[in-house]
């Protein structure tokens, strides 16, 4: 990961300095590096890393960041990971525009490995995930979506980009198609689980641990799987007020909200569904030798449902 840290800074630099100061403010924010840190992992696994794997690991990175500036200006946030937004420090044409320059970064790298197997698959992982942005867009206050079509957005939005960062891993190491199908099938119930504890932690969480305001889905009428299985499974009047809460945006409402879920054990399911996706993640790799790189894989999948930030 130190040598990741060395390819981001040489990658980053523009003759536009506006570019360069928005790009280290988000770069160095504070991020768990999680997905460029599964390239290497996954790496390891299939037989070792190269610097190839660096390059590859700082592209994930780069898109990653892209999406989490866009995001936060379609949902006008103020706060991430503890710190001011992009756009609430430089403004949202700028932060706009400097996600569009990372993503062009990205794709000037992946060029220059050389691999369309690799072109291939960050081409498609991006175009989902800005599907899965669209359908977040199209659900938002939507108090009718189904738990499949929550997990189809996350699917899209979320575990493309963990599928797409373990395939890569595999694929640079010239693993068998059944390898890099496995670890790309690690990585998507591992993406999977991961938002599903961050749509917990959203409502549950310490918002200094985990660097937001509780609540922000609430305010944003994201219709989340605990605020989901709450209107099915509360009575009818309690199920009302979180549909209102959705719909308005009440987070004045919060505790209210809360009371509901934790009477409906709706955070448990919840809980109890990313352990699903976190067990299927490591059945994935039953094929592979035991060793300090399989057991990294495991632990980060146990991780990321057992995790409070």
């Amino acid at each position: 990961m130190q040598q990741v840290d060395v390819v981001v800074r040489q990658s980053l630099s523009s003759q536009v300095p506006l570019i360069n100061q928005i790009s280290e403010y988000i770069i160095h924010s504070g991020g768990k590096r999680l997905r460029p840190a599964l390239v290497l992992m996954s790496g390891d696994l299939a037989g070792g890393v190269t610097p190839a794997h660096h390059q590859l690991a700082v592209i994930i990175e780069f898109i990653h960041t892209a999406t989490l500036l866009h995001d936060d200006v379609v949902d006008a946030s103020d706060l991430r990971r503890g710190k001011s937004t992009a756009n609430h420090v430089y403004g949202n044409p700028a932060s706009v525009l400097v996600g569009d320059f990372l993503y062009s970064r990205a794709f000037q790298m992946m060029v220059k490995l050389q691999n369309m197997r690799v072109m291939e698959i960050l081409a498609d992982a991006t175009n989902t995930i800005s599907e899965g942005e669209v359908l977040q867009l199209l659900n938002v206050r939507n108090i009718g979506v189904s738990e499949q079509d929550y997990l189809q957005v996350i699917h899209f939005k979320t575990a493309k980009l963990f599928e797409a960062a373990t395939r890569l891993g595999a694929v640079q190491c010239q693993a068998s198609p059944e390898r890099e199908e496995a670890l790309a099938t690690y990585g998507m119930h591992l993406g999977t689980a991961f938002q599903l504890i961050d749509d917990v932690l959203d409502l549950t969480g310490d918002s200094e641990k985990i660097g937001k305001t509780l609540g922000n889905d609430l305010a944003e009428g994201k219709v989340t799987l605990p605020m989901l299985y709450a209107i099915q499974q509360a009575p009818s009047e309690q199920a009302e007020l979180v549909k209102q809460a959705l719909l308005e945006g009440q987070v004045a409402q919060l505790e209210q909200v809360l009371e509901i879920l934790h009477a409906v054990n709706a955070f448990e399911y919840v809980r109890s569904v990313a352990q699903k996706e976190a067990l299927l993640a490591c059945q994935a790799l039953d094929s592979f030798e035991s060793g300090p790189a399989k057991q990294a894989l495991l632990d980060l999948a146990q991780f990321s449902v057992s995790r409070q930030q």
